[in-house]
């Protein structure tokens, strides 16, 4: 897994390097998210890399009945995760990241829930890494990986001082 997240810092890295006026001009989640992904896919050429992806497979990503997770859809039923890393036809999960602004002052707690679903070994095909990423005009200022539906403090903890060796981890 820590390979996987080296790419995601790679690509982090690349992002600011190239996107410095997107911050500047002060733009949406939704543009960042999209620049991100067009980093994300130069680091996993084996996979395809697509921003608010609702199928697992054929199947729309719909949550079970009951689910304490909130949606995305006006219908309470999908969610769309900002950035996947997989591979469409198999389907392989491998990686959900949520981006966010720092600057976004809404509870992350809507991306929490939605990784942790995302990585839910009992929920569909589960996603392998979850990603959250705060991203700060100058770097990341928080991160966050998931596995199997709960936060993975350790992995947390590489992310970060990852980012920070990179020149890109503000916190």
């Amino acid at each position: 897994m820590r390979t996987e997240l080296d790419k995601v810092v790679a690509a982090l890295k690349e992002f600011y390097a190239r996107e410095a006026l997107l911050f500047e001009q002060d733009l949406g989640e939704r543009t960042l998210t999209h620049r991100l992904a067009v980093e994300m896919e130069r680091q996993f050429p084996d996979f395809e890399v697509d921003c608010d992806f609702d199928r697992l497979g054929p199947r729309t990503l719909n949550l079970p009945r009951g689910s304490i997770v909130s949606t995305d859809d006006h219908l309470g039923k999908s969610i769309y995760p900002d950035i996947v890393v997989h591979q469409r036809a198999v389907p392989k999960n491998h990686i959900a990241i949520e981006v966010r602004k720092a600057s976004n002052h809404q509870p992350v707690e809507h991306d929490r829930h939605k990784l942790r679903a995302l990585t839910d070994q009992h929920i569909w095909f589960a996603y392998w890494i979850g990603v959250l990423v705060l991203l700060g005009k100058s770097g990341v200022t928080s991160s966050e990986v998931f596995v199997s539906g709960e936060p993975h403090e350790e992995l947390s903890k590489y992310l970060a001082q990852r980012l920070k060796e990179a020149g890109i981890g503000v916190a």
